[in-house]
């Protein structure tokens, strides 16, 4: 029979093998995210560390095309999502993503906006001609994918021409559903999620359809010093649990 000291001795080696284990599997994850996804990144980060309480989440928003360019000056991201898949694919060309990686996760609806309490008949993008409308926000299409979204769909309802001289370039969605919520401006494009959280401000005029179906995609970068916790961070936002509440916020199923 085993000496007790033996049996004690065994109990703090694997005591210390297991705190070595779960150190191990600690990483602290770095996500940029479409400033869109926010709110709902916030909430799946915080049930993320829940369930994987080892990992620490860092959250980075903004413009898609903006976080792009972070990423490829050397910022240390870990996991990039999208607003669009553009952005996406020029990552792609870049080499810093990887095709295998990537995979769409969500979608969204684009709308044109007013105030709450705004008296202007607006109803869709040709009555934006308007002379009683001075000012539209809009995220830059150069890097936001909801400004290159709205300007496709203008220039395909042949309005764009006439509603340029009208648009304030902003920095992203989020600042054009500001603009439109504190009256700085009389209409504003943005997703449809980022309407449904200002509800009391704000109130969708139109929805507007794309060519092409929304979609984010969400990949980990080629440079992530944490794969195995980027991949555990991918599979919770595609989950049963993270897709309830992405779609708590608006957005939809991929299809």
């Amino acid at each position: 029979m085993r000496s007790l000291s033996a049996r004690l001795s065994t109990l703090i080696t694997t005591a210390g093998m297991c705190v070595l284990s779960t150190t191990a599997l600690a990483a602290d994850l770095t996500v940029s995210a479409a400033a869109s996804l926010t709110n709902a990144f916030n909430d799946i980060a915080k049930a993320y560390q829940q369930q994987y309480p080892q990992d620490k989440v860092r959250l980075n928003f903004g413009a898609s095309g903006s976080l792009l360019q972070q990423i490829q000056n050397g910022a240390p991201v870990d996991v990039f999502a999208s607003a669009d898949q553009q952005t996406m694919d020029q990552a792609q060309a870049k080499n810093l993503v990887r095709a295998a990686d990537r995979v769409n996760f969500v979608n969204n609806t684009l709308v044109l906006i007013t105030p709450k309490n705004s008296t202007l008949n607006i109803r869709n993008m040709k009555d934006l001609q308007q002379a009683s409308i001075h000012h539209i926000a809009l995220g830059n299409p150069a890097y936001t994918p909801a400004g290159r979204y709205a300007q496709a769909a203008m220039e395909q309802a042949k309005v764009w021409s006439k509603v340029q001289p009208k648009i304030v370039n902003v920095n992203n969605v989020r600042q054009a559903l500001d603009y439109v919520a504190n009256q700085s401006t009389e209409a504003g494009f943005v997703f449809g999620t980022d309407a449904a959280i200002m509800p009391d401000k704000v109130q969708v005029a139109a929805t507007i359809p794309t060519t092409k179906a929304i979609s984010y995609p969400i990949a980990r970068t080629i440079n992530t010093k944490e794969p195995a916790a980027a991949n555990r961070f991918i599979g919770f936002v595609r989950s049963a649990k993270g897709q309830q509440i992405l779609k708590r916020y608006g957005f939809q199923s991929v299809r």
